[in-house]
């Protein structure tokens, strides 16, 4: 029996969720591990209001891949001996930029 004649095709909304780099795909502890951080690095980001993740009716957080973007980027600047509040800011300031250029660009 070949195993391609029984696999079902995925649903179009599961499809979604890989391509979409909002979707919450990543608990703390995986998140962390895949940028290099500890989970406590992620709370600060949380508590300074950089990302906002996700959380489950019991508590628990779930990053997006955006989010983990934005974290790794927070963490390269920490690495460079940039305080955490400092940090933040600079992500701010970068995103607006970013924003601002699309923004001409399209007009």
């Amino acid at each position: 029996m070949d195993y391609m004649e029984n696999a079902q095709t995925p649903s179009r909304n599961t499809n979604d969720k890989f391509d979409d780099e909002d979707y919450p795909a990543y608990t703390m502890g995986r998140a962390a591990e895949l940028i290099g951080v500890t989970p406590a690095f992620l709370r600060q980001l949380d508590q300074a209001g950089l990302i906002t993740p996700q959380r489950s009716s019991g508590g628990h957080r779930s990053f997006s891949r955006k989010q983990l973007r934005i974290a790794e980027r927070a963490r390269e600047l920490v690495d460079q001996g940039t305080p955490m509040e400092a940090a933040c800011r600079i992500i701010d300031l970068e995103n607006q930029l970013a924003e601002s250029r699309n923004t001409n660009d399209t007009t």
